[in-house]
């Protein structure tokens, strides 16, 4: 019984000890094979790798299964980390590109990603945005209507958080590209708004 108590007592210090340690030093331990290292890293960025990828592919059940994806994938390449931007920011970019592989393969299906978005657009009238409880649904429905770039350029700035330089990085463009279609994105985002009955919004 002791013995248990003991071995308890140490997996406990070991997650504890783990969790105090910083993203690429996780990713270091999970390159040597270390799941507790993996455990932790995956509680810490889960949810936030989910919003991300549902935002793109809008289907809970695709968003999960990428999700599983993308944590495999860290265990099979966390060796090839090189530290040039933030854990965070590399998980997203390993998600964007599950996600954007998983939309091209739905392409096949009769009905195509924009045809489905068309659809979305063409339910969703200002009125029906107005009965939303409150506001944040409204811009979530604003969101949804603009372009596949300015919707990811909005997603990633504001709901995650990422700089012009990360976003950049996590999508592939210049910086300059990123506060283009920022500008764009923004102007597009205000007139839907205003469309929706919301002259201005909080940050």
């Amino acid at each position: 019984m002791s013995n248990v108590i003991a071995i308890n007592a140490a997996a406990k210090k070991s997650i504890a000890a783990a969790r105090a340690t910083s993203d690429e030093m996780l990713l270091q331990d999970i390159a040597k094979g270390g799941r507790t290292a993996m455990h932790v890293l995956y509680s810490r960025h889960n949810v936030r790798v989910y919003r991300f990828v549902l935002r793109m592919v809008r289907d809970t059940t695709m968003a999960e299964d990428l999700v599983s994806q993308v944590f495999l994938d860290v265990w099979r390449t966390a060796a090839q980390f090189e530290g040039r931007s933030q854990v965070s920011t590399w998980l997203l970019s390993i998600a964007r590109f599950k996600a954007l592989t998983a939309l091209r393969q739905r392409k096949h299906e009769d009905i195509e990603q924009e045809d489905v978005l068309e659809i979305a657009d063409e339910a969703d009238t200002p009125e029906a945005s107005l009965d939303r409880s409150n506001t944040s649904a409204i811009l979530r429905a604003c969101v949804a209507k603009l372009s596949p770039a300015h919707r990811e350029i909005i997603n990633l700035v504001y709901y995650h958080e990422k700089s012009v330089e990360e976003a950049g990085a996590i999508i592939g463009i210049p910086q300059s590209t990123v506060k283009t279609r920022m500008f764009y994105a923004r102007k597009q985002l205000a007139e839907l708004l205003k469309g929706a009955g919301v002259d201005s919004i909080a940050a």
